[in-house]
């Protein structure tokens, strides 16, 4: 329809949309529950903004990711299209005025974490709302059989007989076919309704080296691959050890993780963006809302834990379509640390609940309370105080989150905040019996607008240098002006957050599910495995294997990645390769063959090319030779 290429013209300034956009937006503008598979990447939040701005009423946006919630609202109020958010790093009062100026306002976009669906400030305002869309961003996480399940998100369901005239657009990046079902039976879809852009990245070089001296090889890759790159690492320690090693070597460098402060983390964000640091060293920390489209090779020095977390990590890489290097560096100690991994993410039952009481007694929560408080939380200062394994306590956590009791989120980086809570003729009453502050109330009237109807971002340090006053005379005076209740004003906080969702309980009523556990942990176990097939697999094409994985059957060979290579220097077809390949491994696989009857055994191909595939399996390993000459398969 013409109505949306204009608004795409208007808002963004492209004249047509990429992809499998327009097709979405026309599916949910015709009122069709609508599940969207679009690769990072791939434009998702166009999907649901442009329909939702065509028509009359406001788009609901749930996602679990706050920074990326809040970037995306600073996005759209730039374009002059009125948003607001509203999450667990609000206070209680600001919440209520967001959902009011949502609920009378001309708002279009109202971003909030699924927590927040089932608080009754939520569901008071909602009847008041005229919501033409809701749009469930990571809806991957509503099924139990996805990598990042959140039972907040099973909460979504129940907006379904609150509007049940209102359509549901899910957006994933990362799916298997059987979370692909789960999604649209927990959504309630009324019809299945899937549009799926391919993840085939043909821009994108997969490979795999099997190396001792991972970081040697790291090295030749950054001086033999040109231009920017990230590198992943599984430990805060690893990102400075590692980027000292390239910065010795003369590469400009630098690390990053979550356990730095939030300037410190910003001003290495943006020396990266802007090309003053050409490799950035870090773990998974880095990559939310990270958009540079230039990056020229993406390295992965430790094995991920999922195809989905590597397939998304690694398609950072070449957003700008041109070639770009996904490498994965992976040798026989992996295993070793595979093992200790699988240990230490899932903690024993008797750990967990000594977790759960030691977290309760932390944070000063007694039985039979908490439920829906929030709390500011250090996990470092956590541990310390009741003698924790970190990394045992951090995955108890997740598991208490995982069954429902508990959220936890990343740090935040919630700003000063304030809004005049008088009206103006008020305000002007107290302006003369306060002389001293009136010049200062001045300036902020002056310089942030909106301050009478909702809460506004403030810089104390922008205000002192505009003001001429030292920072804690400003400091000062918002804090004066608050306790006189003429503005409420919140100052600066970081730290991740503890929300309780249920109330305390004790050792006998804190139930943790036994299948529940064992399902998780086989799951888990099943996508490592899968990720260790990935790295030692050395006869299906790398971009095909991570394709299969994600249900695409029909994917062809990429030609570039290391095992195609390989293959390349046969001069012979994929589908004549795979053929040889699965009648030579049928018959070696029933017993020892010698070479005359394992060539004869080939039927329909010259016995030159099965010979030649039969070297190149000795080459690789998938054969081999015992002293009397006999072939079998290696089933290691």
């Amino acid at each position: 329809m013409e109505i949306f290429k204009k608004i795409l013209l208007q808002y963004w300034g492209y004249s047509s949309f990429r992809s499998i956009q327009e097709e979405v937006i026309q599916s949910v503008y015709s009122g069709r529950d609508t599940l969207a598979l679009m690769p990072t990447g791939g434009g998702k939040s166009i999907t649901f903004q442009v329909p939702a701005l065509a028509r009359e009423g406001i788009c609901l946006v749930i996602t679990p990711l706050i920074a990326l919630m809040k970037d995306q609202v600073e996005n759209l109020k730039k374009k002059d299209i009125r948003a607001a958010a509203i999450h667990s790093g609000m206070t209680r009062h600001e919440q209520d005025i967001t959902l009011d100026n949502c609920a009378y306002g001309d708002y279009k976009f109202l971003y909030l974490s699924p927590e927040r669906l089932d608080t009754e400030l939520f569901k008071a305002r909602l009847q008041k709302f005229k919501v033409n869309l809701i749009a469930i961003d990571e809806a991957h996480c509503i099924s139990q059989w996805g990598y990042d399940f959140r039972p907040s998100y099973l909460k979504i369901a129940e907006l379904r007989e609150l509007l049940p005239d209102t359509p549901f657009l899910a957006v994933t990046a990362t799916a298997t076919p059987q979370v692909v079902d789960d999604i649209q039976e927990k959504l309630g879809f009324k019809e299945k309704r899937v549009i799926k852009m391919s993840f085939e990245r043909k821009n994108l070089v997969y490979l795999v080296r099997n190396v001792e001296d991972k970081n040697k090889h790291l090295l030749k890759i950054v001086q033999n691959i040109p231009g920017t790159g990230v590198v992943y690492v599984r430990n805060r320690l690893k990102t400075k050890e590692i980027a000292v090693m390239l910065q010795k070597s003369g590469v400009a460098a630098d690390f990053y993780h979550a356990g730095l402060s939030t300037e410190v983390r910003n001003m290495k964000q943006d020396a990266w963006q802007n090309d003053r640091i050409r490799v950035i060293v870090s773990t998974n920390a880095f990559g939310m809302g990270i958009d540079k489209p230039e990056v020229r090779f993406v390295v992965h020095m430790d094995l991920p834990d999922s195809p989905e977390a590597y397939f998304q990590e690694a398609g950072r890489g070449g957003r700008d379509g041109k070639l770009a290097y996904a490498i994965l560096l992976y040798n026989d100690s992996d295993r070793v640390k595979i093992e200790k991994r699988i240990a230490s993410t899932f903690p024993e039952v008797t750990e967990i609940k000594r977790c759960y009481q030691a977290l309760c007694s932390f944070l000063g929560v007694p039985l039979g309370a908490g439920k829906g408080e929030v709390y500011d939380f250090n996990i470092m200062d956590f541990a310390s105080a009741f003698k924790l394994n970190y990394v045992q306590a951090y995955n108890s956590l997740k598991f208490l989150e995982t069954e429902g009791y508990i959220e936890l989120t990343d740090e935040l980086d919630n700003p000063s905040r304030i809004m005049v809570t008088v009206d103006k003729k008020e305000l002007y009453r107290f302006q003369i019996a306060n002389a001293e502050l009136d010049h200062f109330i001045k300036i902020l009237l002056r310089n942030f607008s909106g301050l009478f109807s909702d809460y506004v971002r403030i810089d104390e340090g922008y205000i002192a240098k505009i003001s001429g006053l030292p920072l804690s005379t400003v400091t000062e005076n918002l804090i004066k002006l608050s306790r006189s209740k003429t503005i409420n004003y919140i100052p600066r906080k970081k730290t991740p957050l503890i929300i309780f969702t249920e109330e305390r309980l004790d050792d006998k009523n804190l139930y943790i599910s036994p299948s529940n556990y064992k399902n998780r942990k086989e799951r888990y176990l099943n996508r490592i495995e899968a990720m260790l097939s990935y790295a030692t697999g050395t006869t299906k094409c790398r971009s095909q294997s991570l394709l299969e994985y994600f249900g695409e059957q029909d994917a062809y060979r990429c030609g570039k990645c290391d095992v195609c290579t390989s293959r390349n220097e046969l001069n012979m077809s994929k589908y004549q390769f795979d053929q040889i390949l699965d009648q030579l491994k049928a018959k070696l696989t029933q017993q020892e063959v010698g070479l005359e009857e394992l060539i004869d055994s080939v039927k329909k191909h010259p016995s030159e090319k099965t010979v030649a595939v039969i070297r190149w399996l000795l080459d690789n390993d998938k054969i081999i030779k015992n002293e009397s000459g006999m072939l079998s398969w290696n089933i290691k």
